[in-house]
């Protein structure tokens, strides 16, 4: 049944949201509906402490959460890309542990957060935090949304900022302008 709602799934890949809705709903919510059955039926005679009944009790506490990919044709089946983006925390602890203080700590987050911002937008992020460390002296506090990676594309292509930018000696020389 997983197999089977994964093919389904591919077969979706670049569907525009109303047609995966669509097909989700009379090819995928009844493997879904079937799964639960299945799992329902099989749990009182699971036995406690094996990996099938951890699964079945995973499925059946969490099925809202497995089912929603049903109801919005932007959500994914999985949530591959979230793992991996957690990933590179898990990985990273070790690395972090002894940043030197909470302030070191919060300065390494927000930056983890930026790139994983900048990652997710394809926004590159070397010359986004060369670019954005340039402005930042003179940018008004209440305009930092505008730098933020969601906005960066329209903030960067603005005259003002493109002069600004232009304009910042320490920008010309990581550029091997001067």
């Amino acid at each position: 049944m997983i197999g089977a709602l994964f093919r389904i799934e591919r077969s979706l890949k670049d569907a525009p949201r109303k047609k995966k809705e669509k097909i989700r709903d009379k090819h995928s919510r009844p493997l879904v509906e079937a799964f639960f059955s299945w799992c329902d039926a099989e749990w009182p005679a699971l036995l406690q402490d094996t990996p099938l009944y951890d699964g079945v009790r995973y499925a059946r506490n969490q099925r809202e959460g497995l089912s929603r990919f049903l109801e919005d044709g932007r959500l994914p089946i999985d949530n591959n890309i979230s793992e991996q983006n957690l990933r590179r925390q898990a990985v990273g602890r070790k690395n972090w542990l002894f940043v030197g203080s909470d302030d070191g700590a919060r300065a390494n987050a927000v930056f983890t957060s930026l790139l994983a911002s900048c990652r997710m937008l394809g926004v590159e992020p070397w010359s986004y935090l060369r670019d954005i460390l340039c402005l930042l002296p003179d940018w008004p506090s209440h305009r930092l949304l505008e730098l933020a990676p969601v906005n960066w594309a329209e903030t960067a292509a603005r005259d003002d900022v493109r002069h600004l930018l232009d304009q910042n000696p320490y920008r010309a020389l990581t550029l091997g302008r001067e």
